[in-house]
């Protein structure tokens, strides 16, 4: 197990920002690629499979990712956690499918939002639970009005595109699948901390990630072409091929942070990042029908209020008092 000191929360806090930066841009390229080979599946094989790639080389080049690696297996064989933890690759890639599947039909303010729901829910029962490498952490009351806050927060920034989804019965159904997603995620950050923790970085939590999801979607990727054949065919651009690199980014420092951070409080940040970077995205490099108002600005600086408010320590506060001796 590493003996590595948990990161303070100020530098926490921006790296977990940072790594929710990634997923909006994994987003808009995955979501972009499995419209462009009509084959959302394959779409997502691609993504982990660029991942696979990236991590299996800095496994390769890096000391201290070869003997995490190297740990993988006697963690499992000696039950150091339990064995499923090692698939939590396969949430991971149920999240980039729905991304692929959904984001072509739901645009990316719905599945912000749908992913947000589950994700934020999720995280405070996780952290209640003490699933993560962190252990318990209770359900306060500020950290139960900073998840509400969060989610209202998120609806508000991105209810200027709601309209553009089309009528609600067009996208209820789909709406479905990411918020599935998000509830997962919190499961996947909490599992993955803890097999980073045993295996002392979280380098081989991420390659571990990356084989168990490319395995996953190549067989779900081979049952759908002998059912109904290939999809189009690969795109030449270069930028297609980018989702896995941030899928890398997110899963690392999500495997870093949860041990610091809590689950909660992780996925909060992380979602502060993602509702900047999707600001920055329409802003820089906007999509067909991308609406910027105040609404969307408002919305996200109010997200990072609520994350802000979350992370202070009210309930030791007001312990403290309590515990305080009366005089006289």
């Amino acid at each position: 197990m590493s003996d590595a000191p948990a990161l303070p929360p100020a530098l926490g806090f921006p790296l977990a920002l940072a790594a929710g930066l990634a997923i909006p841009v994994q987003g808009r390229i995955n979501g972009a690629l499995g419209t462009v080979l009509d084959d959302g599946i394959a779409a997502a094989l691609i993504s982990f499979g660029t991942g696979l790639v990236i991590m299996t080389a800095l496994t390769l080049a890096l000391p201290s990712a070869r003997a995490g690696a190297l740990q993988i297996i006697p963690s499992v064989r000696e039950r150091r956690f339990p064995p499923f933890y090692i698939a939590a690759g396969a949430i991971g890639a149920f999240f980039v499918f729905s991304q692929s599947l959904t984001i072509g039909i739901l645009g990316v303010a719905l599945f912000t939002v749908a992913t947000v729901m589950g994700q934020s829910l999720s995280g405070l029962l996780v952290d209640k639970a003490g699933i993560g490498p962190g252990g318990r952490r209770a359900a306060t009351p500020m950290r139960v009005i900073g998840v509400v806050l969060t989610v209202l927060s998120v609806i508000w920034a991105v209810s200027p595109r709601f309209g553009a989804a089309g009528e609600v019965s067009a996208w209820l159904v789909p709406v479905l699948l990411p918020v599935a997603a998000g509830v997962l995620m919190s499961f996947q950050q909490a599992m993955n901390g803890t097999a980073a923790l045993h295996y002392g970085t979280p380098l081989a939590a991420t390659l571990m990630n990356f084989i168990a999801g490319t395995v996953v979607l190549l067989s779900a990727w081979l049952i759908k072409i002998a059912l109904a054949g290939p999809g189009n065919p690969l795109p030449t651009e270069w930028w297609y091929y980018l989702g896995g690199p941030m899928g890398c980014i997110f899963i690392a420092l999500g495997a870093l942070l949860v041990r610091s951070l809590g689950v909660l409080l992780t996925g909060l940040c992380m979602i502060g990042g993602q509702l900047v970077g999707s600001l920055l995205l329409d802003l820089v490099v906007p999509a067909p029908g991308t609406i910027v108002v105040f609404a969307t600005v408002a919305g996200t600086l109010l997200t990072l209020a609520a994350i802000i408010l979350t992370t202070l320590p009210w309930p030791r506060r007001a312990r403290a008092r309590a515990r305080r001796p009366v005089s006289g």
